[in-house]
């Protein structure tokens, strides 16, 4: 089944990415995270044969940070400390409107060309290769897939068609949402499976949730501990 993979991140400019994390590590700082975990998503994603493989970015291209963004996905493509991507990595904007209408519209877009299609965010270091396989497969025997965060939200949703009531109307940012996303799957009718739920950097105290071999885990530990 061509499945394809769309990663959904913003740029990361200091002072625009993981604000809530500036009065611990500083906008710079919190910047280099957001980067570190971009390439995280990009090193995990790039072990798993997808038929198509996507950066779909904020801000749009008339930004100034946009040119960031293309700058780092040359990088993830041309590096060699980043494993060989399996298929071409193309850039996108994710466009206007609140974040499900965003993520509505990527989806219908990769839904367009492949039989299933996964979205996923950066902010989940634990969304390795493994569980984004995991993912893929449940789409073989169900119509949607999540992998649900910690926080109450969602890191990953997957579909094989698309389920605009999943999106329409939703307060995100909110520790409802996966809660009101399961009423609404099962409103409309899907059947989906749920994945282990997994831990978001979002605020300094998530910093305690990194991976134990995170290549700066120790500093940024130090730095939310020595504010």
């Amino acid at each position: 089944m061509s499945t394809a993979l769309i990663i959904f991140a913003k740029a990361p400019v200091a002072g625009q990415v993981k604000t809530r994390m500036i009065p611990a590590l500083g906008a710079e700082g919190s910047a280099h995270l957001a980067q570190q975990l971009l390439l995280h998503a990009v090193q995990q994603a790039a072990q798993v044969p997808w038929n198509a493989l996507e950066l779909c970015v904020s801000p749009d291209g008339t930004h100034p940070a946009f040119a960031v963004a293309q700058k780092l996905t040359q990088d993830l493509t041309q590096t060699p400390t980043v494993p060989k991507v399996p298929c071409h990595l193309t850039l996108s904007v994710q466009g206007d409107g609140d974040l499900g209408q965003r993520m509505h519209r990527a989806l219908v877009r990769g839904l367009s060309q492949h039989a299933a299609v996964l979205l996923m965010g950066t902010d989940a270091p634990g969304l390795n290769a493994v569980v984004l396989q995991q993912a893929a497969q449940c789409l073989q025997t169900h119509d949607a897939v999540f992998v649900p965060a910690h926080d109450g939200g969602y890191a990953l949703v997957g579909l094989r068609q698309p389920v605009p009531e999943l999106f329409e109307g939703m307060v995100w940012s909110t520790a409802s949402v996966m809660a009101d996303t399961r009423i609404r799957a099962h409103q409309a009718g899907v059947r989906w499976f749920e994945l282990a739920p997994i831990y978001d950097m979002d605020e300094p105290t998530d910093l305690h949730h990194l991976p134990p071999d995170w290549p700066s885990r120790s500093d940024l530990l130090k730095a939310i501990s020595n504010p």
